[in-house]
């Protein structure tokens, strides 16, 4: 892999824990107007140009155009400064008491286009646009691509005695995750990274599929416009963090039934015994959890049933036909539900493992009649099936925590 290091334009330390921001795709445009009312400096005033204005779409020029001159004015008035000589750095994050400590850097486009960076989900074309707009109007990519690399025993150890040393930033974000960054110590230190990555055969796009595709089109719309551009050039690389996998945890992603195709209760009960598994009433206390592959919750009509998947329904061709979400789309949702595209139909809706299963429970009272608890697809899930060639189920897997925006920037 090529992975090299870059000058960061970053927030000088006390400004960090204000800029820094949940992705731009995790929440509603109003949600994140509201943040930046109670924040002036928070990202999302870049990453969503739209919510400096009042009745802007995200698609507006004026909404790209504030996010690139925002920026400007965050350099200009230095709250941001940009790194003196090329980095890598180092980004931890502890949730819940486990920590994933990745290596930021500049991975190669081309590594993109030659497949050795692996994608395992489908990307939209709208989202791709506002994106590469976005990426090609600020010069510079300001959402972090998280990647994941087999583990490795010579980056294992330098990123032991890099984190031994005084952070840049160390603070709390909003929602509770602690957020630490170093920047490497040397330049010594910097050519051992990239000598190891050149080492390993690929990496996994674990999440920002759409901001990868965006970065790579950005990143070829440029070289068209620069013929004679020789490959060393910012734009030929996109800002990435890379995590070993054992720092990793997939959570699980739910299900929610807003119609049951004409179903009584008792009718879908039966029909998910017959297509999709055994199913059991669970008479304890509390939500029913997935506690193994192959096996399921419902949730309906205010109780919560086991599912536990038909024997005969586990033995796919390939990676992706054993993956417990294609399992209840082809035996479930699609022949019973009628919903054969998930990602458009509007009878299904998502929800992330860290909303937690009572989450599923209130939507039921509120706009929903059933749920369906997930068991979270695995790290050598994911791997095979990205290494297949294949595609993922959309909705099918959720990394937490996210990685913040604002922290790092690639200017290209």
């Amino acid at each position: 892999m090529q992975m090299k290091p870059f000058k960061a334009l970053r927030p000088k330390r006390e400004y960090a824990a204000k800029c820094a921001a949940l992705p731009y795709d995790v929440m509603s445009s109003a949600e994140a107007k509201e943040i930046a009312q109670k924040n002036p400096l928070t990202f999302l005033r870049i990453d969503r140009g739209e919510i400096n204005f009042d009745g802007v779409a995200f698609n507006d020029d004026k909404a790209y155009e504030a996010a690139a001159s925002r920026l400007q004015e965050l350099e200009k008035t230095g709250v941001y400064e940009e790194e003196a000589q090329a980095k890598f750095y180092f980004y931890r994050q502890v949730m819940n008491g486990r920590a994933q400590t990745g290596i930021v850097g500049a991975a190669a486009v081309d590594d993109y286009l030659s497949g050795k960076i692996k994608k395992h989900e489908l990307t939209r074309a709208d989202k791709e646009a506002d994106r590469i707009r976005h990426v090609k109007t600020c010069s510079a990519q300001t959402g972090p691509i998280f990647l994941v690399y087999k583990d490795d025993e010579t980056l294992k150890k330098i990123v032991e005695a890099e984190t031994a040393n005084e952070p840049v930033y160390d603070f709390y974000s909003d929602e509770g995750v602690r957020q630490t960054v170093w920047v490497s110590s040397s330049k010594q230190t910097d050519e051992a990274i990239a000598a190891a990555f050149e080492k390993i055969p690929a990496l996994y796009i674990a999440d920002g599929h759409h901001r990868t595709a965006s970065a790579v089109k950005a990143s070829l719309d440029k070289r068209a416009e620069n013929p004679d551009y020789d490959g060393t050039e910012e734009f030929n690389y996109f800002l990435s963090v890379s995590f070993p996998v054992s720092d990793l945890e997939i959570l699980p992603y739910n299900r929610l039934l807003k119609s049951l195709n004409g179903l009584t209760d008792e009718e879908f009960l039966t029909a998910v015994e017959k297509n999709l598994g055994a199913v059991c009433r669970y008479e304890r206390a509390g939500a029913y959890t997935p506690t193994a592959r192959h096996t399921a919750g419902l949730y309906l009509g205010g109780a919560w049933y086991s599912v536990k998947f038909h024997e005969r329904l586990l033995k796919g061709e390939n990676p992706v036909a054993r993956l417990d979400y294609e399992i209840l789309q082809k035996n479930l949702l699609s022949p019973v539900l009628g919903i054969d595209d998930p990602r458009t139909d509007n009878r299904i809706d998502f929800a992330g493992g860290i909303r937690g299963l009572s989450y599923l429970e209130e939507r039921c009272k509120k706009d929903c009649v059933a749920a369906i608890a997930m068991h979270a697809t695995s790290l050598e899930e994911l791997i095979d099936v990205a290494d297949g060639g294949e595609i993922m189920p959309p909705k099918s897997t959720w990394f937490e925590p996210k990685l913040l925006s604002g922290v790092f920037i690639h200017k290209i």
